[in-house]
């Protein structure tokens, strides 16, 4: 792969067409956590999206306080909605001012930014000395396979395993194991007033699962070298005629316009017989309604003619190079790494490990969840990472590959065809030349 060059701010913002945003639509901040008890001197900002998992940001807020008040910084935590995450990122690169620590999730960022985050590798390499291995979908987050650099740090991946009801799949004598069953069940379900949810709009989950679902079918928008568009084939045709099935035969029209916790919300109102998600809706079915959650269960993504396999979100934490205080976001980082299977506790299981031996096997929680029934019911969520994978598989994440997911064309392209828009071929074809276009722009920087 080529390495792209002297890349400006001006330039980055113009070529992924994100100049309109930074300039006018910065998103509205949540009222921040602020530790001012020992302020001295230093000071940390941080930037990150309101989890799904809400007692994991006021875990994540004590802990960045008590690291304050124990040395003298004043630190500020600001979380805003994960649908303007990228749209910040897109407005603190484009003043060349921002926080010092940004918190990126899903959306593509770690390789789209690089020339404008300090190099991270020093950090990771000493976590990884510490806790093991980095895991493939680790380093997919992070890792820039050109120079062998790391432009951000690797923080944690969210899985998509499938959430169904139990009762009314057995009801059918059906098991969601495969997208075809998924597709037969689901229009019987659907019948039944169950249908399937899985969105056909601009978010994360379609991102990742529609990725999953073209991988499962032996399809991919690019090769493993990362040098070429490989989207314009049969394997794809045949999985966007798939999602074009699964859509009218099991699905309903609102999935169109679905925002991230559509779905949860779907699963949780009793309504949906299955969808694609991190285990968040499942927790948030245990307080909402324990009756649903107790029918909810979960297994590996389902297989495909070729693979099983599954998109998975990247988060991670890059430090902006204009950030006032890049040494204390470092060691902040250092920090968080050392107390990582707490923040793996915190969030009850759903932020997922990058590093080996971070979380130790059996996991806490997900080998044996005391507020489950049966306990073990998560305990498939243990070995993810070996079928979980970020944007740019089976090839390298890179500028190109953060692009074409933050320009949603993945999605667009099963939509179109869903939505009879276009036909599977043309749909195929319109998002190929939309990934040629990105590939192109990319690979021939001057």
């Amino acid at each position: 792969m080529n390495t792209p060059s002297r890349v400006t701010r001006r330039r980055l913002l113009k070529d992924t067409g994100l100049a309109l945003l930074a300039a006018g639509s910065a998103p509205v901040l949540s009222t921040p956590f602020i530790s001012r008890a020992m302020a001295d001197t230093k000071t940390l900002s941080i930037v990150q999206w309101s989890h799904f998992v809400p007692a994991y940001d006021k875990w994540f807020d004590n802990f960045a306080r008590d690291w304050g008040t124990q040395n003298h910084i004043e630190v500020t935590v600001d979380h805003i909605p994960v649908a303007d995450v990228a749209a910040r990122a897109a407005a603190e690169a484009s003043a060349g001012s921002g926080h010092d620590l940004f918190g990126w999730n899903g959306a593509g960022g770690a390789h789209l930014y690089r020339k404008f985050l300090v190099d991270v590798t020093d950090l990771v390499e000493s976590v990884e000395k510490k806790y093991g291995k980095i895991t493939v979908i680790g380093r997919q987050i992070g890792y820039n396979q050109d120079d062998k650099t790391w432009s951000a740090f690797p923080d944690y991946y969210i899985n998509f395993p499938v959430m169904y009801r139990k009762s009314l799949w057995d009801g059918i004598g059906v098991v969601p194991d495969t997208w075809d069953n998924v597709r037969i069940g689901g229009a019987k379900l659907k019948q039944k007033g169950n249908p399937v949810g899985i969105s056909l709009g601009h978010s994360n989950d379609p991102n990742t699962t529609w990725r999953g679902l073209l991988w499962s079918y032996g399809g991919a928008f690019q090769d493993e070298s990362g040098k070429h568009v490989v989207l314009d084939s049969k394997e794809t045709v045949e999985a966007v005629k798939f999602v074009a099935a699964l859509y009218k035969e099991a699905m309903t029209a609102e999935v169109l316009s679905w925002s991230d916790a559509s779905n949860n919300q779907y699963i949780d109102s009793g309504v949906s017989s299955l969808i694609i998600n991190p285990i968040s809706a499942y927790r948030t079915a245990q307080q909402l309604n324990k009756k649903v959650a107790d029918d909810i269960f979960v297994m590996k993504p389902p297989k495909g003619p070729v693979r099983q396999i599954m998109g998975g979100a990247a988060e991670f934490y890059g430090i902006w190079k204009f950030a006032k205080n890049k040494e204390t976001a470092l060691e902040f980082l250092k920090y968080y790494a050392d107390n990582w299977i707490e923040a793996f506790k915190a969030s009850s299981g759903y932020n997922n490990p990058t590093f080996a031996n971070i979380v130790p096997k059996p996991m806490p929680l997900l080998s044996d969840d005391p507020t489950s029934t049966p306990r073990d019911k998560l305990s498939v969520l243990q070995t993810s990472d070996e079928w979980s994978a970020v944007p740019g598989y089976p090839g390298p994440a890179w500028p190109a590959t953060d692009e074409i997911y933050n320009n949603f064309i993945v999605c667009d392209m099963m939509a179109k065809a869903a939505t009879g828009a276009m036909t599977a071929e043309q749909a195929v074809k319109w998002a190929a030349q939309q990934c040629e276009a990105i590939f192109d722009k990319w690979l021939h920087r001057s």
